[in-house]
């Protein structure tokens, strides 16, 4: 594992864990949670970011080796998605899009259909679009088609911390797409993340389960350990599951003879 950069929207990232900036009891510990974790990408609703108050700005907070990740929290459809990503880029936030659209405010689901189309349409204008979705084959087609960057199909719903309830249905993204599938929301634990990244994700990002730890810096420098480790036991192959008997680790040759007798 000499070279194992992830490339993504023009970039090589190191680390495959992205990060959020929500949540936490104060901006301010931002830094130390990024430091903590190795991160280099992080996500930010453009909805906190307040450019004419450099007090109150989360940017203030964010250190600038970081790859920002704005996203369109908020957004209920195509259009609004759309105008929020065109804010961003205006305000100096780059290039690089998250695409959100929920209008289902219990169960904050993504709609598919708005996301496919708020897609096509930000990728020709040369954004990095990396789309927020339900684990749907589908969907996931259609956002190929649409230019997508990566696929980034929720583990549970957004902020439960439930880990990776629809694991068999990223396991189906990660075998039919040909784009990187980041999984995003859900995910509770860093073995959760462990996990997923050993099923051959491309990257976790994980929010609520870091600023709701009782010690989010060390939560982060946890899931930083975890992800590393998840993609080195995907790249060393993991060993064949046995479904049924059992099977001695050491060879059945060279047994010492009389040494129970």
């Amino acid at each position: 594992m000499t070279n194992d950069t992830f490339s993504l929207g023009g970039r090589n990232l190191e680390s495959r864990l992205f990060i959020g900036t929500g949540k936490y009891g104060a901006d301010s510990m931002i830094p130390a949670i990024a430091e903590a974790s190795g991160a280099e990408v992080i996500t930010v609703a453009l909805r906190r970011v307040d450019f004419g108050n450099p007090k109150g700005n989360v940017m203030a907070h964010i250190p600038k080796r970081m790859q920002l990740l704005p996203n369109t929290s908020g957004a209920r459809n195509a259009d609004e998605a759309v105008r929020i990503a065109r804010l961003a880029r205006a305000a100096g936030c780059g290039d690089w899009i998250k695409i959100e659209v929920i209008s289902d405010s219990r169960h904050l689901l993504p709609d598919g259909y708005e996301t496919a189309r708020a897609t096509e349409i930000l990728a020709k204008e040369g954004f990095v679009v990396l789309p927020y979705m339900n684990p749907d084959l589908y969907v996931a087609r259609s956002l190929v088609s649409a230019g997508a960057a990566a696929v980034m199909p929720l583990g549970a719903p957004i902020g439960t911390n439930r880990g990776l309830a629809t694991r068999e249905m990223i396991g189906i993204l990660i075998e039919e797409i040909d784009l990187p599938v980041i999984v995003d929301a859900g995910i509770g634990k860093p073995s959760q993340a462990c996990d997923a990244m050993e099923m051959g994700a491309a990257a976790c990002l994980v929010n609520t389960a870091i600023a709701s730890a009782d010690d989010p810096v060390l939560m982060a420098k946890a899931f930083g350990k975890a992800v590393a480790a998840g993609r080195a036991a995907y790249l060393a192959g993991l060993g064949r599951v046995l479904e049924k008997g059992a099977a001695a680790s050491s060879p059945e040759d060279g047994k010492l003879t009389g040494f129970l007798e």
